[in-house]
């Protein structure tokens, strides 16, 4: 009986931890930022969330690097468009982010969901959508790491996974833009000056803000106008910080594009946080149509949720 009590408690507290909800993490609205159309809400680890995945790095970690190769599939055929071959040259794992823009190839390409990569030698295929409509060549162009797509089109990739409907939203915000744009890819708006310095007065505000605060963060709420636009939120602070830069890029693009003065106060957003993290199973019901959860091995290592278009009550 002792035995048993025993392992129930273990089990139990195993479990826990294995969550990312209240009882590892909390909201941290008193030290919210904000610049212009942007404001972000840190989320920390309470405990113990530093160094949680020591064999495991992130795919710009990895491609920075020289820890992973990214090659096409094999031929110009059609069927090879949705797929890419990495090649791990490390003994850890590398975490790749669906919503990750890998640039270059014979198309730009966007991760279409998580995935860990164990070491090995052998090819290992990566399902992608095409973020580039108009560019399918013989010839390739040397392949990057382009940052996360922003918010809305990580939704649209998430509850749709229909390549046209990704091409329209391409399509639907190079449109919408106030900068030139000298293609379909969704990375040409990167080309142009006044909006690199435009991003950049937000990128270097935030960046600066996560540089000078406690380094326990593992996550942020972000928000435009009076709505919420997105959360990303991780399990410990080895895998988040490294994914800030890009994250950051991703959200700063979308409050460029469709953002407003923003007016939500807190108490709306406590609610909508309050169903993504009250607990286990609040969090598997809110995610089932505003976002994800991904696990590995029973563990929550990543949970994000996607632009909400209405004012949250």
């Amino acid at each position: 009986m002792k035995f048993l009590l025993t392992f129930c408690l273990l089990f139990s507290l195993l479990s826990a931890t294995a969550q990312i909800t209240y009882d590892q993490v909390f909201v941290d609205y008193d030290s919210a930022w904000q610049f212009k159309n942007l404001k972000i809400i840190p989320i920390r680890r309470k405990a113990g969330g530093g160094m949680m995945h020591p064999g495991m790095v992130t795919l710009n970690q990895a491609l920075s690097k020289g820890l992973v190769t990214v090659t096409e599939r094999g031929t110009t055929s059609f069927e090879n468009v949705h797929w890419l071959r990495f090649n791990t040259h490390t003994d850890k794992s590398v975490y790749i982010s669906g919503g990750e823009i890998i640039s270059g190839g014979r198309q730009d390409r966007m991760i279409v969901r998580d995935t860990i990569l164990k070491p090995s030698t052998k090819d290992q295929y990566v399902p992608v959508m095409c973020v580039e409509e108009g560019r399918w060549s013989e010839k390739e162009k040397k392949f990057g790491y382009g940052n996360f797509a922003n918010p809305h089109l990580r939704k649209v990739l998430d509850s749709t996974g229909n390549q046209v409907s990704i091409w329209r939203e391409v399509d639907r915000q190079l449109q919408a833009g106030a900068f030139k744009n000298k293609s379909l890819a969704y990375l040409s708006r990167f080309e142009d000056k006044k909006y690199l310095a435009a991003h950049d007065e937000y990128f270097r505000f935030f960046m600066n803000k996560f540089a000078k605060t406690d380094s326990n963060v593992v996550g942020f709420v972000a928000i435009t106008g009076d709505k919420i636009i997105g959360t990303d939120v991780f399990d410990g602070t080895d895998l988040f910080y490294p994914q800030l830069d890009p994250l950051l890029h991703g959200y700063v693009d979308d409050a460029m594009e469709s953002g407003s003065p923003v007016t939500l106060k807190n108490a709306p957003v406590k609610k909508y946080m309050d169903k993504l993290l009250k607990d286990q199973q609040s969090q598997e019901n809110f995610v089932k149509d505003k976002g994800k959860i991904f696990r590995e091995d029973g563990r929550v290592i990543h949970v994000n949720t996607y632009t909400k278009e209405t004012p949250v009550q």
